[in-house]
């Protein structure tokens, strides 16, 4: 890398600090000039006496990095055999004829480096990633934390299967109230304020729960409704934003990434809800988790912005990129096409799919720690640990079902057939491995079923998940509104009919239909799905 000082003066030249972008490249040796290019300087200052050449009218001082963007044309550019020491090139604007005079200095690897700092390169695209990310850690950890402390509570209030059931299921009619309305406030006013209030709605709704238990259970009922509500408006809020600030080559991965989010809040859920209820209590584990949401909320309005059109600290070369190969759009959606939209058969793939995939998906999530608990015989401690390792290995599946499927589409497979494989494996893994719980005599195998029929569910999140962007981007928040309005029903209904399976039947039968469903679902996907772009 390369130290370099610059005497600064023409008045006109623009000069910008904190710098708002970074070279492509930078090498060795004497400065290399691009024409219409960007050049990078250290640390500017004022020259000593007798150092300013003759005519010059200005000085300036300015402290830090800067950078300045202007167009420019080589007037003496040094040999490349030049000395290392020092050597001075003079720069001409081409606009307005100012004059920078460069006193550049190669560094021979003991002189400091000029370079920013990692966390100023790092892309804002993939902190708003990282942001989703933990929006849904929290969200999985507010919504699984209720699976462990239900234990305890039905004993405290005793609730039998069918009422917890209820209890668990009443979480899902709200989910899914705002499932259609968040896509469509998302697409409309923006993903930022959409995905901020519900995290904000959705922790002071779990910080009530205790409040709500001990009231009676209707008001239980209503409290967990609303926290459904905070949370129905998470996936097509995080589903826009994603879809003006991801390019497609990255789709698979960021989108893995976010998703692996709900799996880690739910080993972060199952891990410690046990602890402090053992500790301090059911209810502490709904205060404490409920809490959380606060400190997201204040990074999220600093540093989250719905487009990157909106983001005044983005870097030029980092905003091109995203307006080319993203669906950001200066003009808000005003007018809906229902009409086109409903009318088209890899719309209703994914909420058929959607459907199929989340039945399973939901009763794994809300009934498997009461599974352990019954049938394999663990204690309530040993339910929440155990039920980590199934979501371990969700979480590095959808990582590495990511990786994969973005691997193929830069790789030239088009990406219909990377999403029609990347589901049929999220269809038909937890599908088999459902199966074999029937057969197996140990916990230990149980286990170990339980944790490969979620890693491979997990790669839907590059198959499913990742399709609204690519058939709708425009619309993308209202068709995972629309499909998972379909998924949360499953919820519903899938959460509700296992406590009745459970009371009339076993477990075998519970999952006999999940098996069923994906089953249906792997069909109508690779019948009627697209990874084409199909609604502009």
């Amino acid at each position: 890398m390369m130290n370099a000082e610059v005497f600064v003066i023409s008045n006109s030249l623009s000069i910008l600090t904190p710098p708002d972008s970074f070279p492509a490249k930078w090498r060795r040796g004497p400065v290399q000039f691009l024409r219409f290019g960007r050049f990078r300087s250290g640390a500017v200052r004022v020259p000593a006496a007798g150092e300013v050449p003759p005519g010059i009218m200005e000085r300036r001082r300015v402290a830090g990095r800067v950078w300045a963007e202007v167009r420019l044309k080589p007037v003496g550019i040094p040999d490349s055999g030049a000395s290392a020491e020092s050597s001075s090139v003079g720069l001409r604007n081409t606009s307005n004829d100012a004059v920078l005079a460069l006193e550049v200095e190669a560094d021979g690897g003991g002189g400091e480096a000029s370079t920013a700092a990692w966390w100023e390169q790092f892309p804002k695209r993939w902190v708003i990633v990282i942001l989703c990310f933990s929006a849904f850690l929290l969200l999985n950890m507010d919504r699984v934390n209720m699976s462990i402390a239900i234990l305890p509570m039905s004993k405290e209030f005793n609730w039998n299967p069918s009422t917890v059931g209820l209890i668990q299921s009443s979480f899902f009619c709200g989910y899914l109230l705002t499932q259609v309305a968040g896509g469509i406030l998302a697409d409309t006013i923006g993903g930022k304020s959409v995905l901020g209030f519900g995290v904000v709605w959705w922790s002071m709704a779990t910080a009530l729960t205790p409040v709500a238990a001990k009231m009676g259970l209707p008001v239980l009922l209503v409290v967990r409704a609303f926290m459904g509500i905070g949370e129905g408006v998470a996936m097509p809020a995080m589903t826009n934003m994603l879809s003006k600030w991801i390019p497609v080559s990255e789709r698979s991965r960021s989108l893995a990434l976010v998703y692996s989010g709900m799996s880690l809040g739910s080993v972060t859920g199952l891990v410690f809800s046990p602890m402090l209820i053992h500790l301090y209590g059911w209810p502490s584990v709904f205060y404490s988790f409920g809490s959380l949401g606060s400190i997201w909320f204040a990074v999220w309005l600093r540093k989250a912005y719905s487009s990157p059109l909106e983001d005044p600290e983005l870097r030029p070369e980092e905003k091109k990129l995203l307006i080319a190969c993203s669906s950001v759009s200066k003009e808000p959606v005003k007018i809906i096409p229902w009409g086109l939209i409903l009318s088209k058969p890899p719309v209703w793939a994914l909420i058929v799919s959607h459907f199929c995939h989340n039945w399973g998906t939901f009763i794994l999530l809300t009934w498997m720690p009461t599974y352990y608990h019954q049938v394999l015989k663990f204690n309530l401690t040993d339910s929440g640990l155990v039920c980590v390792l199934p979501w371990l290995t969700m979480a590095f599946s959808a990582n590495l079902g990511g990786w994969i499927a973005d691997t193929l589409i830069s790789k030239g497979l088009s990406v219909t057939k990377v999403r029609k494989i990347m589901q049929t494996v999220g269809f038909l893994g937890p599908a088999f491995f459902l199966t074999q719980l029937s057969h197996v005599d140990s916990p230990a195998m149980a286990i170990l079923c339980m944790a490969c029929s979620q890693g491979t569910d997990a790669f839907s999140q590059s198959g499913l998940y990742s399709n609204h962007q690519d058939i709708a981007p425009r619309y993308s928040g209202i068709l995972l509104g629309l499909s998972n309005t379909a998924g949360v029903l499953a919820g519903v209904f899938g959460t509700a009919a296992t406590g009745y399976i459970l009371q009339h039947g076993s477990w075998d039968n519970v999952f006999e239909v999940s098996v069923g469903l994906y089953l249906v679902g792997t069909v109508v996907w690779n019948l009627f799905s697209t990874g084409e772009k199909i609604i502009d």
